[in-house]
């Protein structure tokens, strides 16, 4: 390892996925902050039934940068978490590193804004796939490293979504309350080794997943070509307190918590970075 960064996270080494921008580029940037290194996966590559843009090889080498320039040490992952090749691409990874402590599954996507009846299969099936199987693979890959290693915490980013139901992206809540059950489980199978796992459930977040035009028709579907930012009314009415978003470094916050030894009794939780959105009463 590089570096001289005695942080919170010293000596830790993290796996983070959907790394290349957005929430997962500052959630591995804020563990290297801490004293982390970082392995970075992502698929940069498009999606078919995804109608926003993907990120790209030069996204995930912008993430490997910014690791970097804080004196760690990345590791690149060129993988869809959907795929059975995960495990022997982060095996060879964490070999590479000298071990496993941290690992945030964070990749995902919203796909297709419509009602459930009118989704394609292939249009559930993407979102379904990459937002809870590739959970199930991201800890499958990586839980055997974790007990070699004595111990650890993962960190699911599901969603608010996870917790409630939101009209239109059936798939998207689908998928972000079987997360909570995999969580739930997983807490209990792997507690005897010393593992931790939680999951985060952020309110809306401004990143790529949202910030674009086919994204923001949930938003402001009575505005073509509607932007983010036409749709901020509509945002903060959604919050308790008075914002339309939160930014990635909050949830990212809420990471480094969770991967850290300050939160070492802390397993099965299902932790809000939501500005109040759960609580909200609304007549």
């Amino acid at each position: 390892m590089t570096g001289t960064n005695q942080g919170r996270l010293a000596g830790k080494i993290a796996l983070v996925t959907g790394a290349a921008r957005g929430q997962g580029r500052s959630h591995a940037v804020t563990l290297a902050e801490h004293g982390a290194d970082v392995i970075v996966v992502d698929a940069v590559r498009p999606i078919r039934t995804v109608g926003y843009e993907m990120p790209t090889p030069d996204d995930l080498k912008g993430t490997v940068r910014a690791v970097e320039a804080l004196g760690r040490q990345a590791v690149v992952i060129e993988a869809d978490v959907r795929d059975d090749t995960l495990g022997p691409v982060v095996a060879d990874a964490v070999r590479a590193m000298g071990g496993l402590d941290v690992v945030v599954a964070n990749a995902g996507v919203l796909g297709a804004a419509k009602p459930s009846w009118e989704l394609s299969r292939a249009e559930w099936d993407t979102v379904v796939d990459i937002n809870l199987t590739g959970v199930w693979q991201t800890t499958k890959a990586t839980v055997p490293h974790l007990i070699a290693r004595g111990g650890g915490s993962i960190i699911a980013i599901s969603s608010i979504a996870g917790l409630r139901g939101v009209p239109n992206v059936a798939q998207y809540c689908a998928a972000k309350h079987g997360v909570v059950g995999l969580v739930a489980s997983l807490a209990n199978e792997v507690a005897e080794h010393g593992i931790r796992v939680n999951t985060i459930h952020p309110t809306n977040v401004r990143t790529p997943m949202i910030d674009n035009p086919v994204s923001a028709k949930l938003f402001r579907p009575d505005l073509d070509g509607a932007s983010l930012d036409d749709g901020v009314d509509t945002l903060r009415r959604i919050n308790l307190l008075p914002v339309p978003w939160v930014e990635s470094g909050d949830v990212s916050q809420a990471v480094l918590w969770l991967a850290s030894d300050e939160s070492r009794f802390v397993t099965g939780a299902a932790v809000p970075v939501d500005a109040g959105m759960l609580t909200k009463y609304t007549a």
